[in-house]
């Protein structure tokens, strides 16, 4: 099996639950339209497209569990089979519409166009009593920048300022160490007992280690560890929409701690959203400028812990860290 059918073969989180309710929605799916759409099994994936006269089926309206057409009422079930031709008469001719593997899992929607031996994978803390918060994104990148850029611990002394890094310039000495294996790496952090950052000193107490984490195919993760066990944690699945474009769903996790963890997670949201907008600026920033005269390639720095084991991930090879730990030092 090649490495492209292999990648066809995970599901992709690509909507919150809560987006789709009784409309049909549009979304870019490997540069392809897709509809999603409540049918009478559940949630359904087809290509954007009514066969007839190629309308967008996402501008029509759901009827009974299927996709009509705006232009002729055209209307398909949740297999992409056309069931009703408005003012056909007679046995009912063979279209379709391409469909794709769609479920839902823990109020977020996910697209395979293979077929997934497995469930979908969720969150770093799935199955554990947690309270979580889920949240998507649109940015203008590639993906392994985007998921870089969330796992990169140096950038937010810049990007993020007073959010999760605190006003002064001190710095810690900090070890890290980079373990991986077939589909993962990740970068553990010890040695900074305290972020200063607005989100740090809200949601945080004191801090046993940070880790940074990516999984195939487009999963970035951050765990922050305090002496009590987890103190925060985010689940990014990040997937190309299309050439420029990287949508984003995730979760944001807490522990439970009764009342207490549900006051942290109406303030975790908001506070995340801010950042995902610095972000989403600098990302921008970055795919604007490499356009101009011969498109530039970003360069690795020392501090770019993860960057190739994430690149070879995403080609389908074995992480050089898969061949033993690597430590670092470094001042955060």
């Amino acid at each position: 099996m090649s490495e492209r059918q292999k990648s066809k073969n995970h599901w992709q989180a690509v909507a919150l639950s809560a987006d789709i309710r009784g409309k049909p929605k549009r979304i870019l799916f490997d540069g392809a339209p897709l509809v999603l759409f409540r049918s009478a099994q559940g949630i359904a994936a087809l290509f954007d497209r009514c066969p007839h006269r190629l309308v967008e089926l996402s501008t029509g309206k759901v009827v009974g569990g299927e996709i009509e057409c705006p232009y002729h009422g055209w209307r398909y079930n949740g297999e992409g089979r056309c069931t009703a031709i408005p003012g056909h008469v007679g046995e009912m001719p063979h279209y379709r519409v391409r469909s794709f593997g769609a479920i839902e899992r823990d109020g977020v929607v996910f697209v395979s166009s293979g077929a997934p031996e497995s469930e979908p994978y969720l969150h770093c803390m799935q199955g554990k009593d947690i309270v979580v918060r889920r949240v998507r994104s649109s940015t203008q990148s590639k993906v392994i920048d985007a998921a870089e850029n969330i796992l990169d611990a140096t950038h937010t002394h810049f990007t993020h300022k007073g959010l999760l890094r605190g006003l002064s310039s001190k710095r810690h000495l900090v070890r890290v160490e980079v373990t991986g294996g077939e589909g993962w790496v990740e970068a553990c952090y010890t040695g900074e007992e305290r972020q200063q950052g607005l989100i740090s000193r809200l949601l945080e107490g004191e801090r046993t280690k940070t880790i940074g984490r990516f999984r195939h195919p487009g999963i970035a993760e951050l765990e922050y560890w305090g002496k009590g066990g987890l103190a925060l944690a985010t689940t990014f699945h990040l997937r190309q929409a299309d050439e420029r474009t990287v949508e984003g769903v995730g979760w944001l996790i807490g522990p439970r701690q009764g009342w207490l963890g549900e006051i942290k997670a109406l303030a975790f949201k908001p506070l995340f959203n801010i950042a995902l907008e610095q972000d989403r600026r600098v990302l921008k920033s970055a795919s604007d400028n490499a356009r101009f005269e011969t498109p530039a390639r970003p360069a690795i720095g020392p501090l770019d812990f993860l960057r190739r084991d994430i690149a070879a991930i995403m080609d389908g090879e074995m992480p050089a860290s898969a061949a033993g730990p690597r430590v670092h030092q470094i001042e955060l």
